[in-house]
């Protein structure tokens, strides 16, 4: 397997976004709140005259607020079904090649990350969680319904 693989870290984990499924990664710095939106929607932002749904990935994986409630926040920018979004993370940290293909997880998760985890991926600096992206988008309010 040679796909490339986003490094990035999500409620201190370091873990791996598919890179194909990434437009950019971003700086946010103003986020406009949503009235009644799921707890893991962070608000709205605007990027090169698209409007981004802005996803705070640790709601999503139900390991509470984000660290940084204002100020500039580091994203991932994907685009699921035609509409984009910001993936809040705490850092992003380099592409790197995927060195096989993912496996399933053989260790106990959280809820969060079971749901949103696409498997084990080998890379050169040891193994990484590869999370699905569409996971995060969904929120914990997916599996419920």
């Amino acid at each position: 397997m040679s796909d490339l693989l986003l490094v990035v870290t999500i409620a201190g984990e370091r873990v791996a976004l598919p890179a194909a499924a990434v437009e950019s990664v971003v700086e946010l710095d103003t986020l406009i709140p949503v009235p009644r939106a799921a707890p893991h929607i962070a608000g709205l932002s605007a990027l090169r005259s698209r409007v981004l749904t802005v996803v705070d990935c640790r709601r999503s994986l139900e390991l509470g607020a984000s660290d940084r409630p204002s100020g500039i926040r580091e994203a991932a920018v994907v685009e699921i079904d035609g509409h984009h979004y910001a993936l809040i993370v705490d850092v992003v940290e380099d592409v790197v090649e995927a060195l096989s293909d993912p496996v399933p997880v053989r260790a106990a998760m959280a809820p969060g990350w079971e749901r949103a985890s696409a498997g084990m991926v080998e890379t050169e600096s040891g193994p990484l969680l590869l999370v699905d992206v569409a996971a995060l988008v969904s929120g914990a309010e997916a599996k419920a319904a």
